[in-house]
């Protein structure tokens, strides 16, 4: 204190000719480094201040790795480290991969969180045609990106089986000239599914993703079948899972790569049941789990108060799966906490997994497209929930009328780029999480009418930072390096791969080349990438 009564501030000693570029925080009583690269290393306190001041020098153990890391400037290597930033940033000149299709608004379960404003299985006029299907096609294949993934998506994409085909066979017509890679992903509830369709998607190599949200007083609490009609639909979900697998292994795929993927989304009712949950997955053969929030479009607006939950809630949630997941990997289960993942591959590879709503700008219409039964374009599937529920700013036009070009360039799609930038946002540009997070303007559009918004009071802001931090300090206490073992296992990809296809005069083929890829977002996070 001072004679006045007020508090003197210290400030460390700083030698800023010393450093290299970093952001910084604490976890636990250890701070942490962070660079534009993805590097990171955690020091003590006082070895924190002899950085600042200069005095951390050639004798100590850290200074190697310091130097080699950019975070102390003399000795650094300037172009290796260009380089690794040139890697993580590489999907930015890429242009659109993920191309998400509705097939049709129709759907017959009635979601408790439906975000997808499904209609009755009677609105026919909600079904895509055939000639929209080919724009879709047209569009998608003049995208400067050499891998295409096309994902279906509804309501409930199988009503509309003909609109799937179709794209399937042109797409695959259209690449003989093209020379990209496309993948085919099929978002499906799987109560629509029958043999012919299975056998059918089976022969053409489409990744299936479903919808499992747990044990059946879970999944069909949350997922009942509109009008009360139909049997269970989780027995319905078990029997199509259990179906494909074991032709995939009739058909002498390898089982770690070829199986059924699956999304959770985690409601009120799910809170209390996160170990019946996980241990239903792994009962199940399905290697990586999505343990995924609400998200504020659609039907939930309406029925929040009774299956929503306070974020910290939901935190708490995620926090006890995550360390039961780990535990479990410990034992020999292989099982992934698939946005973990995500997380993990930025902080522990040269590489970035490209998800399109984790990046930095956001991928809304620059890694991603959305693309409405009635040929309405979107720069996301967000986008589309935004207008389905009243609000056209995000439409950007018309498929036939918007070339790619302004598609990419539409100044919607500029100004989610400025709200995603990372490095220009208040709060976010000096925050240590920042090599591994991502700005979702549209939801900070729902949550407060601005593409902006105050960013540490976002939920996705208080998500993507716990995560991130349980993540850091799980790592900061693994003395012997187990767990950092258990979690490069989680990064590592294989790519599902098939000959190429057999195209006869119909333009059925049997099987599509498939190649390791950027997961793709919320829909279907593993569609396009086989995770070990």
């Amino acid at each position: 204190m001072t004679r006045r009564g007020s508090i003197a501030v210290t400030h460390p000693r700083l030698d800023a000719d010393k450093l290299g570029p970093f952001r910084f925080g604490r976890i636990d009583d250890k701070v942490l480094l962070t660079h534009d690269t993805g590097q990171w290393h955690l020091l003590s306190e006082p070895d924190f201040e002899a950085l600042l001041a200069g005095t951390l020098g050639p004798d100590h153990p850290d200074h190697a790795a310091l130097v080699d890391k950019g975070f102390i400037r003399d000795g650094m290597d300037a172009d290796a480290i260009a380089d690794r930033l040139r890697r993580k940033k590489r999907w930015l000149g890429m242009g659109p991969h993920l191309h998400v299709v509705i097939t049709t608004l129709r759907c017959n379960q009635s979601c408790k969180y439906c975000h997808a404003s499904r209609t009755d299985m009677d609105r026919v006029d909600t079904d895509m045609s055939i000639d929209t299907a080919r724009l879709v096609v047209d569009h998608a294949l003049r995208s400067p990106s050499p891998f295409i993934a096309f994902e279906f998506q509804g309501g409930e994409p199988t009503v509309n089986m003909d609109v799937i085909r179709f794209i399937v066979e042109y797409s695959r017509e259209r690449n003989r000239n093209e020379g990209k890679t496309i993948e085919y992903s099929l978002v499906t509830n799987m109560t629509r599914m029958d043999e012919d369709k299975a056998e059918w998607l089976l022969a053409n190599d489409v990744f299936l993703c479903t919808s499992l949200d747990g044990p059946r007083h879970v999944h069909d609490w949350n997922r009942p079948f509109a009008g009360g009609q139909g049997s269970a639909p989780f027995d319905e979900v078990m029997k199509w899972v259990q179906y494909f697998n074991r032709r995939y292994v009739e058909m002498g795929r390898d089982p770690e790569l070829w199986h059924v993927d699956a999304l959770m989304t985690t409601t009120r009712k799910t809170l209390e049941h996160w170990r019946e949950v996980i241990d239903l997955y792994v009962s199940l053969g399905i290697r990586n789990l999505y343990l995924r929030p609400l998200n504020p479009f659609g039907f939930i607006m309406k029925t929040w108060k009774a299956v929503g939950y306070d974020q910290e809630d939901f935190l708490r949630f995620y926090e006890q799966a995550l360390d039961y997941i780990i535990d479990l990997n410990r034992d020999g289960v292989q099982i992934i906490e698939g946005t973990a993942a995500l997380f993990l591959k930025k902080m522990l590879t040269p590489d970035d997994p490209n998800f399109v709503d984790l990046r930095s700008p956001i991928g809304a219409g620059t890694g991603q497209i959305a693309y409405n039964y009635d040929g309405t374009i979107f720069p996301s599937d967000e986008g589309r929930m935004v207008d389905a529920m009243g609000d056209p700013i995000f439409a950007l036009g018309r498929l036939g009328e918007l070339t790619p070009d302004e598609a990419i360039g539409h100044p919607t799609v500029k100004a989610l780029a400025v709200a995603s930038l990372l490095d220009t946002l208040p709060m976010c540009s000096t925050c240590w999480n920042a090599p591994y997070c991502g700005v979702r303007p549209l939801h900070n559009y729902m949550m407060s009418g601005d593409l902006f918004g105050q960013r540490p009071n976002t939920p996705k802001c208080k998500q993507h930072m716990t995560i991130a931090r349980l993540l850091f300090e799980r790592l900061s206490r693994d003395t012997d390096g187990s767990l950092e073992a258990i979690f490069r296992r989680w990064t590592l990809e294989r790519p599902r791969e098939t000959p190429p296809p057999d195209l006869d005069a119909d333009g059925d083929a049997g099987a599509s080349p498939a190649a390791s890829s950027p997961a793709s977002g919320d829909a279907a996070p593993d569609s396009a990438a086989a995770t070990e």
